[in-house]
């Protein structure tokens, strides 16, 4: 019994660690110039590009067709026809199999591919 008391009035109460005074240091900070990232000086790949000319009339077609559906009185004009970057699917894929190659069940998002 006597050690127990000897030990507990050589350490420190639950909350005596938290009244101690602790003196601040100062660290001299050091300031380094901001690098640019070397990313930002490349060009963003699209990941949608404009389809041939050619293609416009099938595909409005089609998109008019889905759209209506059994309402054969409604128009529906067609802006713009994108189709999917070639150069920007490969790059996805090959990018998303790397980086899955350490987990099996994943799933991969790119969100944006810059080339330099």
């Amino acid at each position: 019994m006597e050690v127990d008391k000897k030990e507990r009035s050589e350490s420190m109460g639950l909350w005596d660690f938290f009244r101690q005074k602790k003196g601040i240091e100062n660290t001299p900070v050091k300031t380094e110039p901001i690098v640019e990232n070397d990313l930002a000086v490349g060009q963003e790949v699209p990941a949608y590009i404009e389809t041939d000319a050619k293609n416009y009339e099938l595909v409005s077609v089609i998109a008019a067709a889905i759209m209506a559906g059994e309402q054969t009185d409604s128009q529906f004009v067609v802006k713009k026809i994108l189709e999917r970057n070639p150069e920007a699917q490969l790059v996805s894929v090959i990018a998303a199999s790397i980086a899955a190659g350490e987990q099996a069940d994943s799933q991969m998002i790119v969100k944006k591919i810059i080339k330099k």
